[in-house]
């Protein structure tokens, strides 16, 4: 039983950047603004929240930094595929390479650890909330194990899950929400109604930074206790898998994300398990998440029907 909770626990844990970096793709794919970036915005919010964290010994600095860095390169890539007219893949493929090559350079130049960061202290990172009651559920047999499962986070697993909550509430009632939608379906609708396109798009592109910088964050000050090159391991791209499996609906892609985040987290409790004499390697269940993504990219690419205006510049009509 204390398996099968830890196994959940750790589902819910793994799927939070998944979750993050989705809506963020979300909000950015419903405005029209095709987002290949998510991978690079999470992994340089990583490193700088880790960064900061180990410069600050503060968690919540850290925090503000990825969100920070996050934002700026989101923006980059608005400045590109919305004022310059750009191909919106190329920009994504640019941010994460540049990406890439920063954390590790900048990493070796600050802190002389190989591309790492310092190992973080307790108060620089966001550890499992001390909720008062808990303990003493341990022993009880149904309840104890909810606990265990739902009550053992850090704050930003609740806040993804109330960020699903308010992204799905917001595209689909409030007026923001739908003026996002329609843009991503017909900008030129929009813009003959008197509403700036460009000025949505931007919104979009900015929430999208802020989500993946908590994703970043979250995986270096959370999951772990530093930062280790290309340790966001293909998130932002399982996310994108996840988003087109969900056919841009918010709820059915958090279930998406789940489903990754328990191949993760089965497969760090199930390495040398063996079944029927045979162990299974451990390469085999570490590849599961990434069979996973190419299985519904090819499976559900086609049957998935994304924002009519989805990757298109928009020109005003003169």
């Amino acid at each position: 039983m204390d398996l099968y909770a830890e196994i959940l626990a750790s589902t819910i844990r793994m799927s939070v950047p998944l979750v993050l970096a989705a809506l963020a793709g979300l909000w950015s794919e419903r405005s029209g603004i095709v987002d290949i970036g998510l991978e690079g915005k999470m992994l340089a919010a990583a490193f700088i929240a880790a960064s900061a964290s180990a410069v600050y010994g503060s968690a919540w600095i850290g925090l503000f930094f990825a969100i920070l860095v996050s934002v700026g390169l989101a923006l980059v890539h608005g400045y590109a595929s919305i004022n310059q007219r750009g191909n919106q893949v190329v920009s994504g493929v640019a941010i994460n390479m540049l990406a890439a090559g920063l954390a590790v350079v900048l990493g070796n130049t600050w802190f002389k650890e190989g591309g790492r960061t310092p190992s973080l202290p307790p108060e620089g990172r966001f550890l499992p909330l001390d909720i008062p009651g808990v303990a003493a559920l341990a022993d009880v047999p149904v309840l104890g194990f909810l606990a265990k499962v739902f009550l053992s986070h850090s704050i930003i697993t609740y806040v993804a899950i109330i960020l699903v909550v308010l992204t799905a509430w917001s595209l689909s009632r409030t007026r923001f929400g739908l003026r996002l939608r329609a843009v991503g379906e017909n900008p030129h609708a929009v813009d003959t109604a008197g509403i700036s396109v460009a000025g949505l798009r931007y919104r979009a592109v900015i929430i999208a930074g802020v989500l993946c910088g908590l994703a970043g964050a979250f995986i270096s000050t959370s999951l772990s206790s530093s930062f280790v090159r290309d340790m966001t391991a293909g998130s932002g791209f399982m996310a994108l898998a996840a988003l087109i499996f969900a056919n841009w609906r918010p709820w059915r892609a958090l279930f998406a994300c789940l489903l990754f985040g328990f191949l993760q987290a089965s497969g760090n409790y199930l390495q040398g398990v063996s079944l029927g004499g045979v162990q299974i390697p451990v390469q085999f269940i570490n590849m599961l998440p990434y069979v996973l993504t190419v299985v519904l990219l090819a499976g559900f690419i086609g049957k998935s029907i994304p924002p009519r205006a989805s990757g298109i510049p928009y020109t005003k009509d003169r």
